[in-house]
Protein backbone atom coordinates (compact mmCIF):
# COMPACT_ATOMS: atom_id res chain seq x y z
CA UNK A 1 0.00 0.00 0.00
CA UNK A 2 1.18 3.32 -0.91
CA UNK A 3 1.31 5.94 1.36
CA UNK A 4 0.83 9.95 1.43
CA UNK A 5 1.40 13.20 3.61
CA UNK A 6 -2.29 14.57 3.92
CA UNK A 7 -1.01 18.08 2.61
CA UNK A 8 0.00 20.45 5.81
CA UNK A 9 -2.16 18.05 8.57
CA UNK A 10 0.78 15.60 8.18
CA UNK A 11 -0.94 13.14 8.88
CA UNK A 12 0.52 9.73 6.78
CA UNK A 13 -2.09 8.08 5.29
CA UNK A 14 -3.27 5.45 2.70
CA UNK A 15 -3.74 6.13 -0.79
CA UNK A 16 -6.85 4.10 -0.83
CA UNK A 17 -9.64 5.24 2.05
CA UNK A 18 -12.48 3.88 2.99
CA UNK A 19 -15.77 5.93 2.54
CA UNK A 20 -18.36 4.80 5.21
CA UNK A 21 -21.77 5.59 2.72
CA UNK A 22 -22.33 1.82 1.55
CA UNK A 23 -21.88 0.28 5.07
CA UNK A 24 -25.45 1.80 6.44
CA UNK A 25 -26.53 -1.48 4.06
CA UNK A 26 -24.89 -3.54 6.47
CA UNK A 27 -24.33 -3.99 9.89
CA UNK A 28 -21.95 -3.12 12.67
CA UNK A 29 -20.51 -6.87 12.80
CA UNK A 30 -19.99 -6.58 9.34
CA UNK A 31 -18.40 -3.40 9.31
CA UNK A 32 -15.69 -4.38 12.13
CA UNK A 33 -14.76 -7.62 10.17
CA UNK A 34 -13.91 -4.72 7.56
CA UNK A 35 -12.03 -2.76 9.01
CA UNK A 36 -9.85 -5.33 10.65
CA UNK A 37 -9.14 -6.84 6.99
CA UNK A 38 -8.42 -2.94 6.70
CA UNK A 39 -5.68 -3.37 9.22
CA UNK A 40 -4.25 -6.41 7.63
CA UNK A 41 -4.18 -4.54 4.13
CA UNK A 42 -2.46 -1.42 5.39
CA UNK A 43 -5.72 0.93 4.75
CA UNK A 44 -5.60 3.30 7.25
CA UNK A 45 -7.91 6.40 5.81
CA UNK A 46 -11.67 6.00 7.02
CA UNK A 47 -14.24 9.00 6.14
CA UNK A 48 -17.44 9.46 7.11
CA UNK A 49 -20.12 11.96 8.32
CA UNK A 50 -22.90 12.92 10.68
CA UNK A 51 -25.29 13.21 7.76
CA UNK A 52 -24.87 8.91 7.13
CA UNK A 53 -26.86 7.62 9.31
CA UNK A 54 -25.57 4.77 11.31
CA UNK A 55 -22.37 5.16 10.11
CA UNK A 56 -20.16 6.69 12.60
CA UNK A 57 -21.68 3.99 15.04
CA UNK A 58 -21.00 0.87 13.58
CA UNK A 59 -17.49 2.63 13.04
CA UNK A 60 -16.86 3.13 16.50
CA UNK A 61 -18.06 -0.20 17.54
CA UNK A 62 -15.61 -1.62 14.77
CA UNK A 63 -12.89 0.47 15.79
CA UNK A 64 -12.71 -0.55 19.66
CA UNK A 65 -9.31 -1.89 20.45
CA UNK A 66 -7.97 -1.03 16.66
CA UNK A 67 -8.82 2.88 17.09
CA UNK A 68 -4.61 3.85 16.97
CA UNK A 69 -4.49 2.10 13.61
CA UNK A 70 -7.02 4.35 11.90
CA UNK A 71 -6.85 8.29 10.51
CA UNK A 72 -10.81 9.17 11.14
CA UNK A 73 -12.20 11.57 9.15
CA UNK A 74 -15.97 13.00 9.71
CA UNK A 75 -18.17 16.12 8.73
CA UNK A 76 -20.91 18.06 9.78
CA UNK A 77 -23.69 20.30 7.89
CA UNK A 78 -24.12 22.26 11.07
CA UNK A 79 -23.38 25.80 10.05
CA UNK A 80 -23.48 27.22 13.61
CA UNK A 81 -21.25 27.53 16.39
CA UNK A 82 -23.39 26.27 18.80
CA UNK A 83 -24.56 23.55 16.42
CA UNK A 84 -21.34 22.54 15.21
CA UNK A 85 -20.42 22.09 18.88
CA UNK A 86 -23.00 19.75 19.24
CA UNK A 87 -22.04 17.90 16.39
CA UNK A 88 -18.64 17.54 17.27
CA UNK A 89 -19.25 15.67 20.46
CA UNK A 90 -22.27 13.70 19.07
CA UNK A 91 -19.50 12.27 16.94
CA UNK A 92 -17.11 11.63 19.63
CA UNK A 93 -19.54 9.59 21.18
CA UNK A 94 -20.93 7.84 18.15
CA UNK A 95 -17.03 6.84 17.15
CA UNK A 96 -16.28 6.00 20.63
CA UNK A 97 -12.94 7.62 20.72
CA UNK A 98 -11.65 11.26 22.26
CA UNK A 99 -10.01 12.93 19.49
CA UNK A 100 -10.84 12.66 15.56
CA UNK A 101 -7.97 13.45 13.34
CA UNK A 102 -10.18 15.37 10.80
CA UNK A 103 -12.91 17.68 11.16
CA UNK A 104 -14.74 19.07 8.03
CA UNK A 105 -17.21 21.56 7.22
CA UNK A 106 -19.91 19.34 4.85
CA UNK A 107 -20.58 21.33 1.64
CA UNK A 108 -21.33 24.71 2.55
CA UNK A 109 -22.72 26.64 -0.34
CA UNK A 110 -21.29 30.51 -0.94
CA UNK A 111 -24.07 32.14 1.80
CA UNK A 112 -23.51 29.41 3.70
CA UNK A 113 -19.47 29.36 3.63
CA UNK A 114 -19.71 32.81 4.85
CA UNK A 115 -21.85 31.90 7.94
CA UNK A 116 -19.27 28.99 9.20
CA UNK A 117 -17.22 31.82 9.42
CA UNK A 118 -18.86 34.50 10.41
CA UNK A 119 -19.99 35.82 14.26
CA UNK A 120 -21.00 32.50 16.42
CA UNK A 121 -20.19 30.41 13.12
CA UNK A 122 -19.61 26.92 12.65
CA UNK A 123 -15.47 27.33 12.16
CA UNK A 124 -15.67 28.87 16.03
CA UNK A 125 -16.84 25.44 17.43
CA UNK A 126 -14.05 23.89 14.74
CA UNK A 127 -10.94 25.77 16.66
CA UNK A 128 -12.18 25.33 19.45
CA UNK A 129 -12.40 21.93 19.92
CA UNK A 130 -8.82 21.77 17.77
CA UNK A 131 -7.55 23.83 20.90
CA UNK A 132 -8.67 21.25 23.01
CA UNK A 133 -7.42 18.62 21.23
CA UNK A 134 -10.94 16.99 20.59
CA UNK A 135 -9.97 17.52 16.65
CA UNK A 136 -6.80 17.36 15.04
CA UNK A 137 -7.23 19.07 11.81
CA UNK A 138 -10.18 21.43 10.20
CA UNK A 139 -11.04 20.98 6.30
CA UNK A 140 -13.67 21.69 3.87
CA UNK A 141 -15.68 19.38 1.33
CA UNK A 142 -17.56 20.89 -1.56
CA UNK A 143 -19.23 20.20 -4.90
CA UNK A 144 -19.20 23.56 -6.67
CA UNK A 145 -16.13 24.63 -7.75
CA UNK A 146 -17.05 28.34 -6.70
CA UNK A 147 -16.63 27.20 -3.10
CA UNK A 148 -13.66 24.90 -3.85
CA UNK A 149 -11.87 28.18 -5.60
CA UNK A 150 -12.78 30.28 -2.67
CA UNK A 151 -11.06 27.43 -0.02
CA UNK A 152 -8.12 27.32 -1.56
CA UNK A 153 -7.96 31.40 -0.14
CA UNK A 154 -8.65 30.28 2.75
CA UNK A 155 -5.92 29.49 5.84
CA UNK A 156 -7.80 27.17 8.18
CA UNK A 157 -8.68 24.59 5.49
CA UNK A 158 -6.26 22.00 5.96
CA UNK A 159 -7.81 19.67 3.44
CA UNK A 160 -10.23 19.74 0.66
CA UNK A 161 -12.65 17.23 -0.62
CA UNK A 162 -14.21 17.19 -4.13
CA UNK A 163 -15.79 14.56 -6.99
CA UNK A 164 -13.17 13.84 -9.52
CA UNK A 165 -13.57 10.44 -11.77
CA UNK A 166 -13.43 9.54 -15.76
CA UNK A 167 -16.87 11.92 -16.18
CA UNK A 168 -16.51 14.47 -13.53
CA UNK A 169 -12.87 16.55 -13.84
CA UNK A 170 -14.26 20.00 -13.77
CA UNK A 171 -12.12 20.50 -10.91
CA UNK A 172 -8.79 18.89 -12.22
CA UNK A 173 -6.97 22.11 -12.29
CA UNK A 174 -8.58 23.16 -8.69
CA UNK A 175 -6.75 19.73 -7.88
CA UNK A 176 -3.21 21.17 -8.87
CA UNK A 177 -3.22 23.91 -7.15
CA UNK A 178 -3.96 22.01 -3.57
CA UNK A 179 -0.48 20.92 -4.42
CA UNK A 180 0.92 24.05 -4.97
CA UNK A 181 -0.75 25.12 -1.53
CA UNK A 182 0.01 21.98 0.49
CA UNK A 183 -3.56 21.40 0.99
CA UNK A 184 -4.86 17.55 1.03
CA UNK A 185 -7.01 16.48 -2.06
CA UNK A 186 -9.59 13.98 -0.58
CA UNK A 187 -11.33 12.31 -3.90
CA UNK A 188 -14.84 11.92 -3.90
CA UNK A 189 -17.03 10.26 -6.19
CA UNK A 190 -14.70 8.30 -7.65
CA UNK A 191 -17.58 5.87 -9.33
CA UNK A 192 -19.37 8.91 -9.94
CA UNK A 193 -22.04 8.14 -6.85
CA UNK A 194 -21.93 4.07 -8.46
CA UNK A 195 -22.95 5.50 -11.92
CA UNK A 196 -19.39 3.84 -13.05
CA UNK A 197 -19.55 0.50 -12.91
CA UNK A 198 -16.05 -0.42 -13.50
CA UNK A 199 -14.72 0.39 -10.34
CA UNK A 200 -11.40 -0.81 -11.07
CA UNK A 201 -10.63 0.97 -14.36
CA UNK A 202 -12.25 4.33 -12.60
CA UNK A 203 -9.75 4.06 -9.49
CA UNK A 204 -6.79 3.78 -11.95
CA UNK A 205 -7.76 6.78 -13.66
CA UNK A 206 -7.75 8.51 -10.76
CA UNK A 207 -4.51 7.04 -9.48
CA UNK A 208 -2.96 8.24 -12.08
CA UNK A 209 -2.99 11.78 -11.15
CA UNK A 210 -0.62 12.21 -8.87
CA UNK A 211 -2.55 15.57 -6.71
CA UNK A 212 -4.64 13.30 -5.73
CA UNK A 213 -3.69 12.41 -2.35
CA UNK A 214 -6.57 10.01 -1.07
CA UNK A 215 -9.41 8.18 -3.00
CA UNK A 216 -12.41 6.99 -1.18
CA UNK A 217 -14.79 4.79 -2.72
CA UNK A 218 -17.29 3.51 -1.03
CA UNK A 219 -16.87 -0.37 0.55
CA UNK A 220 -19.48 -3.07 2.30
CA UNK A 221 -18.09 -6.28 1.44
CA UNK A 222 -14.82 -8.01 1.51
CA UNK A 223 -14.89 -8.36 -2.67
CA UNK A 224 -15.12 -4.76 -2.99
CA UNK A 225 -12.50 -4.23 -0.76
CA UNK A 226 -9.69 -6.45 -2.54
CA UNK A 227 -10.48 -5.24 -5.89
CA UNK A 228 -9.78 -2.05 -4.82
CA UNK A 229 -6.64 -2.09 -3.65
CA UNK A 230 -5.43 -4.26 -6.41
CA UNK A 231 -6.97 -1.10 -8.57
CA UNK A 232 -4.77 1.27 -6.61
CA UNK A 233 -1.45 -0.21 -6.60
CA UNK A 234 -1.79 -1.27 -10.25
CA UNK A 235 0.59 1.28 -11.68
CA UNK A 236 0.47 -0.20 -15.73
CA UNK A 237 -0.61 2.63 -17.57
CA UNK A 238 -3.65 2.83 -19.36
CA UNK A 239 -3.94 1.22 -22.52
CA UNK A 240 -6.13 2.80 -25.75
CA UNK A 241 -9.18 0.11 -25.82
CA UNK A 242 -9.10 1.21 -21.91
CA UNK A 243 -8.91 4.68 -22.86
CA UNK A 244 -11.87 4.08 -25.86
CA UNK A 245 -14.25 2.87 -22.96
CA UNK A 246 -13.15 5.87 -20.96
CA UNK A 247 -14.69 8.02 -23.68
CA UNK A 248 -17.83 5.75 -24.42
CA UNK A 249 -18.41 6.00 -20.41
CA UNK A 250 -18.35 9.98 -20.85
CA UNK A 251 -20.95 9.70 -24.01
CA UNK A 252 -23.49 7.08 -21.92
CA UNK A 253 -23.44 9.27 -18.54
CA UNK A 254 -22.37 13.06 -19.96
CA UNK A 255 -22.96 15.06 -16.99
CA UNK A 256 -26.95 15.01 -16.22
CA UNK A 257 -26.84 12.35 -14.13
CA UNK A 258 -27.88 11.38 -10.26
CA UNK A 259 -24.68 10.64 -8.12
CA UNK A 260 -26.55 9.39 -5.07
CA UNK A 261 -25.18 11.72 -2.46
CA UNK A 262 -28.85 12.04 -1.73
CA UNK A 263 -28.83 15.49 -0.97
CA UNK A 264 -32.18 15.44 -2.29
CA UNK A 265 -33.95 14.12 0.64
CA UNK A 266 -36.29 13.56 1.85
CA UNK A 267 -38.90 13.81 -0.83
CA UNK A 268 -41.98 15.27 0.20
CA UNK A 269 -44.33 12.07 -0.97
CA UNK A 270 -41.86 9.81 0.25
CA UNK A 271 -40.14 8.68 -3.21
CA UNK A 272 -36.89 7.40 -3.10
CA UNK A 273 -35.23 9.71 -5.67
CA UNK A 274 -31.81 7.89 -6.29
CA UNK A 275 -33.08 4.47 -5.95
CA UNK A 276 -35.56 5.54 -9.03
CA UNK A 277 -32.82 7.16 -11.21
CA UNK A 278 -30.34 3.94 -10.65
CA UNK A 279 -33.02 1.42 -11.67
CA UNK A 280 -34.24 3.70 -14.24
CA UNK A 281 -30.55 3.87 -15.61
CA UNK A 282 -30.13 -0.26 -16.05
CA UNK A 283 -33.01 0.58 -18.43
CA UNK A 284 -32.35 3.66 -20.20
CA UNK A 285 -28.73 3.64 -20.53
CA UNK A 286 -27.81 -0.54 -20.51
CA UNK A 287 -31.41 -1.78 -22.18
CA UNK A 288 -31.63 -4.24 -19.04
CA UNK A 289 -35.62 -3.95 -18.67
CA UNK A 290 -36.59 -6.93 -17.49
CA UNK A 291 -34.09 -6.13 -14.29
CA UNK A 292 -34.97 -2.91 -13.92
CA UNK A 293 -38.52 -2.93 -13.98
CA UNK A 294 -37.74 -5.79 -11.45
CA UNK A 295 -35.82 -4.07 -8.59
CA UNK A 296 -38.10 -0.23 -9.46
CA UNK A 297 -41.31 -2.80 -8.73
CA UNK A 298 -39.56 -3.28 -5.16
CA UNK A 299 -39.70 0.76 -4.47
CA UNK A 300 -42.93 1.47 -2.10
CA UNK A 301 -43.17 4.96 -3.54
CA UNK A 302 -42.69 5.20 -7.77
CA UNK A 303 -41.83 7.89 -9.87
CA UNK A 304 -45.36 8.97 -10.52
CA UNK A 305 -46.16 9.87 -6.87
CA UNK A 306 -43.99 13.01 -7.68
CA UNK A 307 -46.25 16.34 -6.91
CA UNK A 308 -43.74 18.74 -8.70
CA UNK A 309 -43.15 20.97 -5.31
CA UNK A 310 -39.61 21.07 -6.42
CA UNK A 311 -37.87 20.76 -3.20
CA UNK A 312 -35.60 17.97 -4.20
CA UNK A 313 -34.38 20.63 -6.99
CA UNK A 314 -33.50 23.24 -4.57
CA UNK A 315 -31.21 20.90 -2.30
CA UNK A 316 -29.01 19.07 -5.17
CA UNK A 317 -26.03 20.18 -5.34
CA UNK A 318 -25.54 19.26 -9.37
CA UNK A 319 -29.02 20.99 -10.06
CA UNK A 320 -29.97 18.59 -11.57
CA UNK A 321 -34.38 18.86 -12.97
CA UNK A 322 -35.15 15.86 -10.89
CA UNK A 323 -38.46 16.53 -11.62
CA UNK A 324 -38.70 16.42 -15.28
CA UNK A 325 -36.41 13.32 -14.72
CA UNK A 326 -38.92 11.12 -12.57
CA UNK A 327 -41.44 11.91 -15.30
CA UNK A 328 -39.15 10.48 -17.74
CA UNK A 329 -38.53 7.74 -15.25
CA UNK A 330 -42.45 6.98 -14.85
CA UNK A 331 -42.81 7.04 -18.54
CA UNK A 332 -39.91 4.05 -19.15
CA UNK A 333 -40.87 2.09 -16.02
CA UNK A 334 -44.71 2.07 -16.19
CA UNK A 335 -46.19 3.99 -13.23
Amino acid sequence: MEYRILGKTGLKISRLGFGGIPIQRIDAEGTKKLLHEMVKKGINYIDTARGYTVSEEYLGYAMEGIRDKFVVATKSMARTKDAMRADIETSLGNLRTDYIDLYQVHNPSMEQLEQVMGEDGALQALQEAKAEGKIGHIGLTAHSTAVFEKALELDWVETIMFPYNIVENQGEELIRRCTEKNIGFIDMKPLAGGAIEDASLALRYICANRDVTVVIPGMAEMTELDQNIKACEDETPLSGEELQKMEEIKQQLGTDFCRRCNYCAPCTVGINIPSVFLFAGYLQRYNLADWAKDRYSTLPVKASACIECGECEKRCPYHLPIREKLKKCAEDMGE
